[in-house]
């Protein structure tokens, strides 16, 4: 076997788009369209605090493995929350920033963080990784979502594993949306008909519109309101319409778009990407109030679009223990860390012993709740 070339780029300018691809497969968060674009439209770049720092192994000029690897200046847009981490390295007047982290910016998504064709070169990854956190001098490496092929080679490297708990839907090969809904117990079949019911009595109906099917005007649409749900909770977006716009332009198939209209007139709007069987939702927002049109735009026309597509699974985004009223169960994921300082990284450890047996326990407790029949009813 050819020697192994680690190197680090920051930008992906640098690597072949098609050997990109053959490492990303068909998780459409990991495609070279995806990532780059939110560097080149400056949503991910040294200008928001996610400058990357790509970790690449070639062997005879062909790429064969990558990480995704960001020097971090601040812990927002992760979804793995370690403000309390960062705050006790303050306290102790020790730097927490800059850390390094393996994620696919704004995006809480499961996937392959050690991108690579065999077992050992993702070992090598998860090795090199630490090597370079430890020459950069930064306090700590985050792999945040990684896939269960990852979390062993990160296990294996010497990381610590944090549980956390996502709500996924899975598609049991249901005949349609009535097939779906018979699975589930009277009182939540019932509740969700009533949801339903509501929105159908505000005057409301929905389009599905998929890759070309997506215009630039509801495009634009979309960006209104994914623009309006941040300022209604007095923030700003992480993401811009032009990286809107490029993923349109150039990976069009996908995007899934669930449009609520009144008549004509666009209403509210959710936005879904597609790939791999698997439908992820993303963002959503709305011009006008409605009881129940969020819950039916997000996750119930997305569960309608999957049955109707054989798609395999609707992974409802992040967060949301009122999503299991929809069919939605609580699904565990995970994060990978180390940290340099080795007090520190014992504390954690203890830390993340006890948050782990904690986080069983509650998914547990929210399987036991789950809205479907018992097999033997």
């Amino acid at each position: 076997m050819a020697e192994a070339e680690f190197t680090i780029i920051d930008s992906l300018a640098e690597v072949d788009p098609a050997q990109w691809q053959a490492l990303a497969g068909d998780n459409p968060t990991l495609s070279y369209t995806f990532l780059h674009a939110l560097h080149e439209t400056q949503c991910a770049s040294d200008r928001t605090g996610w400058s990357p720092r790509y970790l690449v192994l070639h062997r005879d000029g062909v790429l064969q493995a990558a990480m995704p690897l960001y020097l971090k200046q601040h812990s927002r847009g992760e979804y793995v929350f370690d403000h309390a981490w960062a705050d006790a390295f303050h306290r102790n007047g020790i730097p927490y920033y800059p850390k390094l982290l393996s994620a696919v910016p704004f995006t809480p998504v499961t996937g392959s963080r050690l991108l690579a064709h065999t077992a050992q070169d993702r070992q090598l990854l998860a090795r090199a990784a630490l090597q370079l956190a430890q020459q950069l001098e930064t306090s700590s490496l985050h792999v945040l979502f990684p896939d269960q092929q990852d979390k062993q080679a990160l296990t294996d490297a010497g990381y610590m594993l944090r549980e956390g708990v996502q709500f996924h839907w899975e598609n049991q090969d249901y005949a349609d949306f009535d097939a779906f809904l018979a699975t589930m117990k009277m009182d939540k079949r019932k509740k969700l008909r009533q949801d339903r019911r509501r929105v159908q009595d505000a005057g409301i109906h929905f389009e599905h519109l998929a890759g070309r099917a997506i215009t630039d005007e509801v495009l634009r649409f979309f960006y209104q309101c994914y623009v309006s749900t941040y300022q209604a909770h007095f923030s700003k977006p992480y993401l811009s319409l032009a990286f809107f716009q490029r993923l349109l332009a150039e990976t069009p198939d996908s995007l899934m778009i669930v449009l609520a209209k009144r008549g004509e007139q666009p209403l509210a709007v959710a936005l879904n990407l597609v790939g791999g069987n698997i439908m992820y939702g993303r963002y959503w927002g709305t011009q006008e109030f409605v009881s129940g049109l969020h819950f039916e735009t997000c996750y119930v026309q997305s569960i309608d679009y999957c049955i109707q597509h054989g798609i395999a699974r609707f992974e409802g985004g992040a967060q949301g223990v009122h999503k299991m009223s929809r069919g939605l169960v609580p699904t565990p994921t995970w994060s990978a860390h180390w940290v340099a300082d080795r007090r520190f990284a014992d504390a954690i450890a203890d830390f993340l012993a006890q948050e782990t047996a904690a986080m069983n326990d509650y998914i547990d407790e929210l399987s036991e709740h789950i809205p479907f029949k018992a097999a033997n009813d």
